[in-house]
């Protein structure tokens, strides 16, 4: 018996050799979309949404509770790899709130916030250390005063999801809590620190929901 009789005949040998060749044209690509990093997204703080607010003693009887009525930020977040990066929260130091005028008044002077040649407190971080599943320690620079020191936050992820409230286009949204605390002497605001009037350490206190863009 002949060994030629159960050869392929030529146009299938063709075919299968394009089915080969297409194969191996499409194999890299394939491989390559698979390893391709995922890509950081961007989110914006939503302003309605940001507190940012402080605790301080006042003369050791109890601790002031107040707050920034007007603060925006950004960030960049891949959902997938939990990466945090790129982070910019800017605080209007004019806008202090402690539900007392003369306080405030205070507050927005040359003695601690000095207001008038400093109207922004800026936090920036360029990355994030993950802590846990849904925990982060942010290493940053906290610019107050004309000065720039180290502040570090400690970060929550709450959620991330399409926006339950709204219209049709829904928003995709990520809910963070933040706390972190320094001294204020460290930037050079001493009122009231040496006789024990004013507390040196602040507590910082950050809620906010950012949107996917």
């Amino acid at each position: 018996m002949s060994l030629f009789r159960h050869r392929p005949p030529p146009a299938l040998l063709l075919w299968r050799a394009a089915g080969l060749l297409l194969l191996a044209l499409l194999l890299p690509c394939v491989s390559s979309q698979a390893q391709a990093p995922a890509q950081p997204q961007r989110y914006e703080i939503d302003p309605d949404h940001l507190s940012v607010g402080f605790l301080v003693s006042h003369i050791g009887y109890a601790k002031v509770l107040g707050l920034f009525r007007a603060a925006r930020g950004s960030y960049s977040f891949d959902e997938a790899r939990g990466a945090l990066s790129d982070v910019r929260i800017e605080v209007d130091t004019a806008s202090v709130f402690t539900n007392h005028k003369k306080r405030d008044d205070h507050l927005k002077g040359a003695d601690f916030l000095n207001a008038a040649e400093h109207p922004r407190m800026i936090f920036t971080a360029a990355s994030a250390r993950r802590t846990g599943e849904r925990s982060f320690e942010i290493a940053g620079q906290l610019e107050l005063l004309g000065r720039s020191q180290p502040l570090v936050l400690q970060a929550t992820w709450n959620k991330s999801a399409e926006y339950e409230i709204g219209g049709l286009r829904k928003p995709y949204v990520m809910g963070v809590s933040a706390r972190g605390s320094f001294k204020r002497s460290a930037w050079g605001m001493n009122y009231g620190v040496a006789n024990g009037w004013v507390g040196d350490e602040v507590s910082l206190i950050i809620e906010f929901e950012a949107r996917r863009q």
